[in-house]
């Protein structure tokens, strides 16, 4: 499912899809997101250190990834949002022409992290607004590897 008013053809990324990326997709992916965290800082303050991966088994998190529109495999961020953190962000001057946000659930989340990120936990930097933890970033620059 496509958040806000991105285009309906974007689909979340394939798992299976994303092992066959090359070190050239993720080099695209990883300057992609470079430049998203620094968008990103116009509007959150991100904190300088990561933390546990948030997948609690509560349900007060939406799950979403931003990804390249020319390679929708092409993972550029993962972000876990923390419900009823309003106000929403203005996220398609966030993410410009290039970039999609698409909606997943849970499990879809937690698998593509753990095919991106296969390290147990401090993948995710916090963000925050208004000095409150609002949700949680993870950057294709962090990746170490697929599986």
């Amino acid at each position: 499912m496509i958040t806000g008013v991105l285009a309906t053809s974007i689909r979340p990324p394939y798992i299976e899809e994303v092992r066959k990326l090359t070190v050239s997709d993720l080099a695209i992916a990883s300057g992609l997101s470079d430049a998203l965290r620094d968008r990103m800082k116009e509007y959150v303050a991100i904190d300088p250190f990561t933390v546990v991966d948030p997948f609690s088994d509560s349900d007060d998190c939406t799950y979403s990834a931003v990804v390249d529109r020319e390679n929708p495999n092409r993972v550029v961020a993962m972000i876990v949002n923390k419900r009823n953190s309003l106000p929403q962000l203005p996220w398609s001057s966030i993410l410009g022409e290039r970039l999609a946000k698409v909606s997943m659930t849970k499990e879809e989340a937690k698998a593509l992290k753990h095919e991106m990120m296969p390290k147990e936990w401090g993948n995710f930097y916090p963000y925050r607004r208004n000095g409150r933890v609002a949700g949680y970033f993870m950057f294709a620059f962090q990746v170490c590897g697929l599986r």
